[in-house]
């Protein structure tokens, strides 16, 4: 869906720049999983890809390694429609073994029902008219990266 190879990353500054109506989902520090359930009376996740790979460079210098990773591909859907397109690089450690036995479980469920998890600052990028955002997330001593990709067909 996305080519994320070369995307250009920047810091969360690059908001005021969106439309207001992405803005309010991009700036959002909750659980999107959350969100998007109360906003969509039919919310779905789709899985796209769940395989090991090497992280793209500008992933392995967020997340301190390019070893193998668990590489998640998936969409979320409200009403039918793909909203979000996710990318999630996840290091295989033992701080990341209940997360990579989730399935089509959305990972947001697991990242925002644990205290422990502590989430890294935004980074913005632009993609024609899609707006993503990511951060790391921190499981122990295990970083791992979200990429959150907002389709015009939530905030138009």
């Amino acid at each position: 869906m996305i080519d994320t190879r070369t995307l250009i990353w920047q810091d969360s500054t690059l908001i005021e720049q969106a439309p207001i109506a992405a803005q309010l989902w991009l700036d959002d520090s909750a659980s999107l999983t959350a969100k998007l359930k109360q906003q969509f009376a039919d919310f779905s996740l789709r899985v796209l890809s769940q395989q090991q790979e090497k992280p793209h460079a500008h992933e392995a210098c967020e997340i301190g390694t390019d070893h193998i990773c668990t590489v998640r591909e998936v969409e979320l859907l409200g009403n039918g429609k793909v909203v979000v397109f996710a990318r999630s690089v996840i290091p295989i450690t033992n701080d990341t073994q209940e997360i990579l036995s989730i399935g089509s479980k959305p990972l947001g469920e697991v990242l925002f029902n644990d205290s422990n998890i502590k989430r890294g600052a935004l980074q913005i990028t632009q993609i024609d008219d899609i707006w993503g955002r990511r951060s790391t997330f921190t499981i122990g001593n295990t970083k791992l990266l979200v990429s959150e990709f907002f389709t015009q067909a939530l905030y138009a």
